[in-house]
């Protein structure tokens, strides 16, 4: 599964940079760097304290690489749990590669995707939970997505799932207690307790579950699809968003074909924006394409801002978009756009069959906005961050990993077979078995059960170095 001995890995980006990182780790890591460094104090590498950098130079042979900073780790206070050196040259790809090479030659070995990470799992440095979210951490690109992984590597998580299952293993040792007096027909575990266990269980999971749906979108990015008819203002409604000029704005229907996508941070949470076709009924095979893609977006988002002009559009007409798009699990955001355009007369009459079909299907928002006016795109961004909130818990324990989640369903199947077979007065042996399986499913999350198979599928997606 993973390299014997001391490996190896450039852990900073590629590309001329003003510092690039070496890092080696392994019993002989620090022996095998202390061959070829030389230090301007003149002291021995090998003899120096855990935690201390050292200033001197890498040598291959008599010539010189570079001046270096060389950290040192030793087990098990380390990231890996093993001797780790660190080597900070300067950012010249030829410097790293040159280092890089000297120690490959020596007998370390080029280390896999995520290999020093996995070699702390193994070292229980930490546990898979924290493991994954450092990947997570690496990859975040909103303040959401970094708390999120941040809390996770801290273990806030896998305390949690620890506790479901020690409470769980508990009850488990006394089942199999019975089993032993069997032939004494004595009872250790109480039914009633294990019951109770159970429902506290049962939500505590359920509750994990359901903060997913917050934790998918704040992992990813909230994907949010602009959609209405051609001319409604989509195109300017993302520049305005943006505050860039990224779509092409004109007066002429359809000037939109494909989908144009781009982020942007509101609060804390990244969202991605699509803007799409204009939508109607078109000759036009290209166009077609265009109108076709724009309604695949939208049932792909999470967010539906629906964008109309008031001035050459029906109620019906929305509510007959709103209906086709309609789901259980998309925020529905309906844009009146132009406002500058409408009389104050026709403010005051539009909307009221509008609104009362929004509120019978539970879709609040209905805004305002002129992309001309920044204070009213402002306006919309605030109403998108309320509705977003409603997605999900932004609490302290958030469950942002798909393997997660399906163990996190197995377990609870588990625990429902559990509390029917208690309801049915199964015996403690066939019990076991219900039970064995929720705790087999909650191990798979936090690692205390895994396989090879199994980790080699999560740390092949870090990047190399970590």
């Amino acid at each position: 599964m993973i390299n014997d001995g001391t490996i190896i890995a450039k852990a900073s980006a590629a590309g001329s940079a003003a510092i690039g990182l070496v890092r080696l780790s392994g019993e002989d890591s620090i022996a095998m760097v202390s061959k070829f460094f030389k230090a301007k104090s003149g002291k021995s590498l090998a003899k120096q304290k855990s935690h201390t950098i050292h200033l001197g130079t890498i040598f291959n042979k008599d010539t010189a690489i570079d001046e270096v900073l060389v950290s040192l780790f030793i087990a098990p206070h380390s990231y890996t749990g093993e001797n780790v050196v660190e080597i900070s040259c300067h950012g010249s790809s030829y410097i790293e590669q040159e280092i890089f090479q000297l120690f490959i030659r020596e007998g370390a070995q080029p280390a896999k995707a995520g290999e020093f990470t996995l070699r702390a799992f193994l070292n229980q440095k930490m546990d898979l939970i924290q493991a994954e979210a450092v990947a997570d951490l690496i990859a975040s690109e909103s303040k959401a997505a970094h708390e999120v992984a941040l809390n996770q590597m801290r273990g806030g998580y896998a305390q949690q799932i620890g506790l479901l299952r020690q409470q769980l293993l508990d009850f488990a040792s006394l089942i199999t207690l019975e089993l032993d007096f069997s032939e004494e027909d004595v009872a250790f575990a109480d039914r009633s307790a294990l019951t109770l266990l159970l429902d506290e269980l049962q939500e505590k999971i359920k509750s994990l579950l359901d903060s997913f749906q917050y934790g998918s979108v704040i992992k990813k990015g909230v994907p949010v699809a602009i959609a209405g008819k051609p001319n409604a203002g989509k195109s300017s409604l993302l520049n305005a968003l943006l505050n860039e000029e990224r779509a092409i704005v004109s007066t002429i229907p359809g000037t939109t074909r494909d989908t144009i996508e781009d982020t942007l941070t509101i609060d804390g949470v990244q969202y991605r924006f699509i803007d799409t076709a204009g939508l109607r009924e078109t000759d036009d095979q290209i166009e077609a394409v265009g109108v076709a893609k724009a309604k695949e977006k939208v049932n792909q988002s999470k967010v539906l801002i629906y964008l109309f002009d008031q001035n050459d559009t029906e109620e019906n007409e929305i509510i007959n978009a709103i209906d086709n798009f309609y789901r259980e699990d998309l925020i529905i955001i309906v844009v009146e756009n132009k406002i500058d355009l409408a009389t104050k007369t026709d403010r005051l009459a539009f909307g009221q069959k509008l609104k009362k079909h929004l509120s019978a299907k539970n879709i609040a928002a209905l805004t305002r906005i002129s992309t001309f006016d920044k204070d009213s795109v402002n306006q919309l961004k605030s109403v998108l961050s309320d509705q977003v909130e409603k997605i999900g818990s932004g609490g302290d324990v958030v469950v942002s990993n798909a393997r997660h989640y399906d163990s996190l369903q197995n377990a609870l199947k588990a625990v429902l077979n559990i509390k029917k077979g208690l309801e049915n007065e199964l015996s403690g042996d066939l019990l076991s078995v219900d039970i064995n399986e929720a705790l087999g499913y909650l191990g798979e999350i936090s690692g205390e059960i895994t396989n090879d198979e199994l980790l080699g599928n999560i740390f092949s997606k870090f990047c190399i170095g970590k």
